[in-house]
């Protein structure tokens, strides 16, 4: 492995954060033996994200800020990786802590055979409810391998099984701006693409993506009601732009979703009272879900009672991807 490490982070008012990330970060780095420098690319907040970060890393680490005037993460991400100056890439998020030995056991796994890493990202969940319920969520898509958390890797064919995201992930350089340069939108509005499932299936037809506990982080999940139902939305636009495809498992769940969802909606318009109905169903599915996975009862509890609002709020984030889609196409269509 390289003894160089660029670290790339994209960050939009994130500035409570940053201390417990860089610190955990220059930990991990200081205990792995490697150079490191942090690169922050300030995607135009209004918090002070940049100079709490400059304050963090103070005495511990390199730091670099880049500022963009609010491109969304993808392209926070791509000026990150192009000021790069080592040839291994972590792309890191505000949010994420990485584990003190992580980077100690990456520095001894990564190879030119074995060159594309994901991290094991464990949500935090104590006392807090948007947490616990992120947590079910993510065991309930990738059931397999949480039921058994294990050294693996995943190539195209399995790519829809395994966790995976830019939050942590790991890459040569090359490959990242290769992939990169081949991200194809399909809307212009960057902040609404999905930031890292495109790049990382089309790292995987060419790398296997390898997983392992022992690279591992935790995630700081959302506080409060309003951060949980923003996340919602946006991760619902960027659903379909990352999983309106073919080539995703998930693919017939969001064809399905617009047919179903129209016609609940046409329900609710006439039949008002239909709402808490559909709002107790909603939140009785979810609870027998999460049972079934045997998750715990906190955990069972926050997805039963944050499941209809979680839901609403990604539905009407993949109507509006849908409406820029479709009004960019047919400005398209007409020639203007």
């Amino acid at each position: 492995m390289s003894r160089s490490l660029s670290v790339v982070m994209p960050v939009y008012n994130e500035a409570a954060h940053l201390s417990a990330t860089v610190e955990a970060l220059a930990e991990a780095v200081s205990r792995s033996g490697l150079a490191a420098e942090l690169i922050l690319v300030d995607d135009g907040s209004t918090d002070g994200s940049a100079e709490a970060a400059r304050t963090a890393a103070a005495g511990r680490m390199p730091l670099r800020v880049l500022a963009q005037t609010r491109d969304g993460r993808f392209k926070a991400r791509w000026a990150g990786v192009t000021a790069a100056t080592s040839d291994v890439v972590l792309l890191l998020d505000a949010r994420v802590r990485l584990h003190p030995d992580s980077l100690r056991f990456l520095m001894e796994a990564l190879s030119s055979d074995q060159p594309v890493w994901n991290g094991h990202v464990v949500p935090q969940t104590k006392g807090n409810p948007f947490g616990a319920f992120g947590n079910v969520l993510v065991h309930l898509a990738w059931s397999s391998y949480f039921a058994d958390p294990r050294p693996a890797s995943f190539g195209l064919e399995e790519f829809d099984h395994f966790p995976k995201g830019t939050g942590c992930f790991v890459a040569p350089r090359a490959l990242l701006l290769e992939a990169m340069d081949e991200f194809k939108p399909r809307v212009s509005d960057w902040r609404i693409v999905s930031d890292d499932t495109q790049l990382i299936r089309w790292i995987a037809a060419r790398h296997r993506i390898q997983l392992s506990p022992e690279f591992g982080c935790d995630y700081e999940p959302r506080a409060s009601v309003r951060a949980f139902v923003g996340n919602a939305l946006y991760r619902g636009s960027t659903f379909l732009d990352g999983h309106g495809r073919r080539e995703s498992r998930f693919f017939p769940l969001v064809v399905g979703f617009f047919p179903v969802s129209a016609g609940l909606a046409l329900l609710i318009l006439r039949r008002p009272a239909a709402a808490p109905v559909l709002v107790a169903i909603t939140a009785g599915l979810a609870a027998t879900v999460a049972v079934r996975a045997r998750r715990p009862a906190f955990e069972t509890l926050s997805f039963a009672m944050l499941a209809p609002l979680y839901a609403a709020a990604h539905g009407a984030g993949m109507w509006r991807a849908l409406g820029v889609l479709a009004r960019e196409r047919l400005k398209r269509a007409s020639g203007s």
